[in-house]
């Protein structure tokens, strides 16, 4: 019987690069593996088989130069048989399997199968499991986040069962080794040229079985509570910074470390100022006579008000900065400014007197109180010359 040739085993052209050969052979291997076949194990165990052996010649350099030269006759002898049939104790790339199966060890073990039994330093499932990580939220104010403040989040969580300290047997009992897989926690069966392990359906890979349960946990070693967990944010914070509280996730099983909690803050709108880092931004609303004669002027900042002076003649948009007004950085980095920007107000609602006044103001006001009127109009007379 005439082999397949190697490029098509795993789906490559001859010009395929070493990592392209390794993300074909990643696909294969994990897709074809017998355990994820059992309605035709025997079909996938073979061609398993063949995605290893091609990957095995196609990985080596020397070996895929003489494959490349001579076909499959120039490898007669590479592996043991004269018929240069492939074994298993020619697989040279144990390193490459196990980062390969490595990869996978979280989907494989939902699978129930035991990376260890092939040899490759798989994880086994009888051990204890650190508590889930949670997530929570918390919406400040932006004055709450200028000063630091502690929050109280109600939390729901597992936490190890206090009357069993999380054995998940009634208090005076103890659990006993599992008849099934005599404590090992995994049932091994032979699948062709490897050894396959699966997690012990009766006792769920803990390797013992509780035989009277706790009353309080109902066997399982954890019960369910909610949880007021105190919150410190440190000064400076903002919308989507991470805190991590270490511990305070769920309880792990077998009395293993807790998870942690992590928590999202959310820094609510403010209705006077903008924020841009740690610099604040504000608009105040000024007159025409204020900004044309120059005033003194209260501006709002985050610890009350501030007294500014704005100089004779200044511009509607002109933006002020007040030093060291702004947020405080989070890493204790001193403080942004806070930046003022004047908006002239236009008076709406004249009476018939004060419309008369801006008349003859108007008519009495030249060229030299317009600068920017002025300029505006000798730039139209360049261009339409």
């Amino acid at each position: 019987m005439s082999k397949r040739d190697y490029y098509e085993v795993l789906g490559l052209q001859k010009n395929a690069s070493e990592d392209e050969i390794k993300r074909a052979y990643r696909r294969l291997a994990l897709k074809y593996h017998p355990d994820r076949n059992p309605q035709n194990s025997k079909e996938a165990e073979e061609k398993f088989k063949q995605i290893c052996e091609a990957y095995e010649v196609l990985s080596d350099a020397q070996k895929r130069k003489t494959y490349d030269q001579f076909g499959h006759e120039g490898l007669r002898g590479a592996f043991h048989g004269a018929g240069g049939g492939f074994d298993w104790s020619d697989f040279t790339h144990f390193s490459d399997l196990q980062d390969i199966f490595g990869d996978f060890s979280d989907l494989f073990s939902g699978f129930g199968v035991d990376l260890g039994s092939f040899g490759f330093g798989g994880r086994s499932k009888h051990r204890p499991r650190r508590g889930a990580s949670l997530r929570a939220e918390v919406e400040i104010t932006l004055d709450e986040a200028a000063e630091g403040v502690e929050k109280v989040i109600k939390l729901p969580r597992r936490e190890t069962c206090p009357v069993c300290k999380g054995e998940g047997a009634k208090p005076g009992t103890k659990k006993t080794t599992c008849p099934e897989c005599q404590g090992a926690g995994q049932v091994r069966t032979m699948g062709g040229f490897f050894t396959i392990s699966r997690t012990c359906a009766r006792c769920g890979g803990e390797g013992s079985i509780v035989q009277t349960p706790c009353s309080n946990c109902r066997g399982t070693g954890r019960v369910q509570k909610e949880r007021k967990i105190h919150v410190k944010i440190p000064a400076g914070v903002d919308t989507g910074l991470r805190l991590r509280i270490s511990g305070e996730g769920e309880a792990g099983t077998r009395a293993a470390a807790p998870g942690d909690l992590y928590v999202d803050i959310y820094v609510k709108p403010h209705e006077i100022f903008q924020r841009h880092g740690n610099d604040l931004l504000c608009e105040v609303p000024v007159s025409f006579a204020q900004v044309a004669l120059g005033a003194e002027i209260e501006v709002p900042t985050l610890n009350g008000k501030a007294k500014m002076r704005l100089p004779e003649g200044t511009q509607s948009g002109k933006i002020f900065r007040l030093r060291a007004k702004g947020m405080p950085d989070v890493h204790g980095y001193g403080r942004g400014d806070e930046l003022v920007k004047v908006v002239v107000e236009t008076p709406t609602g004249l009476n018939t007197k004060q419309k008369e006044l801006l008349k003859q103001f108007a008519q009495s006001c030249g060229e030299d109180v317009n600068p920017l009127t002025s300029s505006f109009v000798q730039k139209l007379k360049k261009l339409f010359k």
